[in-house]
């Protein structure tokens, strides 16, 4: 499977951005996935999650009520709309796709760059 995440940019505090991630290959064998990011200096850290039919959710403390997470599954794409954005939401964002059977495959994309000016 091969992720490729698009969308980042700079953008100004207040702002918004919507981020998307494009799976191509075995996408059958993926049922979760996400959206990750990691700032100068941080670890890699949890954003969002949604599992295979759309219907669950789950966001990092820091970004509820402002991110959103959804999938287009006839397009194998996931999106992150991004608003009311803040300087420390400044960080590379990296899509990530894994399944719940064995042999639990495990995908990440390049990144994006997002950028949020204050």
């Amino acid at each position: 499977v091969q992720l490729v995440e698009s969308g980042g940019g700079l953008v100004q505090a207040g702002g918004s951005l919507r981020l998307s991630c494009a799976a191509s290959g075995s996408t059958s064998s993926i049922h979760i996935m996400g959206w990750y990011r990691q700032a100068p200096g941080n670890q890699r850290e949890f954003v969002a999650v949604i599992t295979s039919g759309g219907g669950g959710t789950n966001y990092a403390d820091s970004v509820r009520g402002r991110f959103t997470i959804s999938r287009d599954n006839a397009k194998n794409t996931m999106y992150l709309q991004m608003n009311s954005l803040k300087p420390e939401d400044t960080a590379v964002y990296y899509c990530n796709a894994r399944g719940v059977i064995p042999p639990f495959p495990n995908y990440w994309g390049q990144g994006t760059q997002v950028t949020v000016s204050s």
